[in-house]
C-alpha cells in the first residue's frame, strides 16, 4: 500500500460497534474489567488509551517500525530515548541540532554521567574521529536544525552497525512522507509531532518509533513509568492532521523551492540553506535517501540590522517559533530555538545573529515572495 493511502487510512475502522470512520476520542482515564483476571487491553489510560493506541499504530506503520510511542511533547520523546543510556555511556550527536535537545544533553544527562561529542555528521570522518570504546549511539538530525546539513544515512548507519551503536534519527523536518530512516536501517526515529505530522499549529506532541519490538518496549516502559503520555484529544488531532500530510508536504516543498531560489538572487541575502537547491552540498544525498526536500529554509542576511527589520515588517509570514504548520513562520534561531547553546558554539556552526529560519507554509508562493520583498524593501528605504 502506498504511503498516501496509509496516511488517509490512519485510524480508520477502529470502532466496529458504530462503524465510525474516525477514531473516537476516548476521554477516559480508567476502563472496566470484564471479570477477575480479564482485561480489554485497556486498564488505565497512563498505560494505554484507545485513541493514543490508534495513533501509535499508525505512526509505526508509516515509519515501517515495530513499535510507535506517543508522548506529551517532542522533548518528552527525546528524554525517553536518552533514558536508554546510563552512567559512562558516550553519544555522538549532530552539532547544530535543536537547542532543546542540546539543553537536556548538557544540563540533565551530563549530570548522570553521559558524555556527548558534537560533530557535523554530514562528514563521516568527524564521526569516526569521535568514536570511543564507550560510544553507544549516533544521534542524527538530517537535515539539521537550522543549518540544513545532510547526513548520508545509509553510510552513517553502516558505520554505526560496524561499532555496535544505536542509530537515532530526528526525522521532524522531513516527516515519514519524505524520509523513512528505519527502512534504511536506523534503530529509532523521533518526531516533534507538533510540526508536520500535526500540521496546523494546534497541538504539542512527540512520537518515537523503534525498528524492533524489544527496543520499542523499553521506550514504552519509560512512557508509562514517567507518565509522559499524549492525551486522547491531542492524539485525535494528530490522527486528523496526518491524513493530509502528503498534500501538505508536496505544497511545502513546492513553495520552499520557489522561495529559496528567490532568496538566492536577493542582494541582501548572503547564503541560502535549502537541500532542494542543486548547489546545496547535500542535494544528491537527499535525492538518494528521501523523496523530497521539505519546507524548511534557513538564510543568512548581510547585516544583523536586517533581521529585526524583516521580522517587524513581514505580514503574511508570522514571526513565531515552531515550524511545520500550514501557516508560514519565521524564527530567529540565535535568540529563540537555539538560545541555550553558548554563543561561541552558535557562531562556529553558523547560527549567527544574521541567520533566519523560515518554515514555508502552504499559502500561495507569490504572496509569500511579495511579503518577503516588501520586508526587504523596508530596510532599503
Amino acid at each position: 500500500m502506498k504511503i498516501e493511502t496509509l496516511l488517509v487510512r490512519s485510524g480508520v475502522g477502529r470502532d466496529p460497534s458504530t462503524g465510525s470512520i474516525t477514531t473516537p476520542i476516548y476521554q477516559a482515564s480508567t476502563f472496566a474489567h470484564p471479570a477477575l483476571g480479564q482485561s480489554t487491553g485497556f486498564d488505565y489510560a497512563r498505560t494505554a488509551n484507545p485513541t493514543r493506541t490508534a495513533l501509535e499504530e499508525a505512526i509505526a506503520a508509516l515509519e515501517k517500525g515495530e513499535v510507535g510511542v506517543a508522548f506529551a511533547s517532542g522533548m518528552a520523546g527525546v528524554m525517553a530515548v536518552l533514558a536508554l543510556f546510563k552512567n559512562g555511556d558516550h553519544l555522538i550527536v549532530s552539532e547544530d541540532l535543536y537547542g532543546g535537545t542540546y539543553r537536556v544533553l548538557n544540563e540533565i544527562f551530563s549530570e548522570q554521567g553521559i558524555t556527548v561529542s558534537y560533530v557535523n555528521t554530514a562528514h563521516l570522518e568527524q564521526v569516526k574521529d569521535a568514536l570511543r570504546p564507550n560510544t553507544k549511539a549516533l544521534f542524527i538530525e538530517t537535515p539539521t536544525n537550522p543549518m540544513m546539513h545532510v547526513t548520508d544515512l545509509p553510510e552513517a548507519i553502516a558505520l554505526a552497525k560496524q561499532h555496535d551503536l544505536l542509530t537515532i534519527v530526528d526525522n521532524t523536518f522531513m516527516s515519514p512522507y519524505y524520509q523513512r530512516p528505519l527502512e534504511l536501517g536506523a534503530d529509532i526515529v523521533i518526531h516533534s509531532a507538533s510540526k508536520y505530522i500535526g500540521g496546523h499549529n494546534d497541538v504539542v506532541a512527540g512520537l518515537v518509533v523503534a525498528r524492533c519490538s524489544s527496543l520499542g518496549e523499553k521506550i514504552r516502559f519509560y512512557q508509562n513509568a514517567a507518565g509522559a503520555i499524549l492525551g486522547p484529544q491531542d492524539s485525535w488531532l494528530l490522527l486528523r492532521g496526518v491524513k493530509t500530510l502528503a498534500l501538505r508536504m508536496e505544497k511545502h516543498n513546492e513553495n520552499a523551492l520557489k522561495i529559496a531560489n528567490w532568496l538566492t538572487a536577493h542582494d541582501l541575502v548572503e547564503k541560502v540553506y535549502y537541500p532542494g537547491l542543486e548547489t546545496h552540498p547535500g542535494y544528491e544525498i537527499m535525492k538518494k535517501q528521501a523523496t523530497g526536500f521539505g519546507g524548511m529554509i534557513s538564510f543568512a542576511v548581510s547585516h544583523p540590522d536586517i533581521v529585526s527589520t524583516l521580522l517587524e515588517n513581514v505580514k503574511v509570514i508570522t514571526f513565531a517559533e515552531s515550524l511545520g504548520g500550514v501557516e508560514s513562520l519565521m524564527t530567529f534561531p540565535a535568540r529563540q530555538t537555539h538560545a541555550d547553546i553558548p554563543e561561541e558554539i552558535r557562531n562556529r556552526v553558523g547560527v549567527t545573529n544574521c541567520l533566519l529560519r523560515l518554515s514555508v507554509g502552504i499559502e500561495h508562493a507569490d504572496d509569500l515572495i511579495k511579503d518577503l520583498k516588501e520586508a526587504f524593501d523596508a530596510y532599503q528605504q
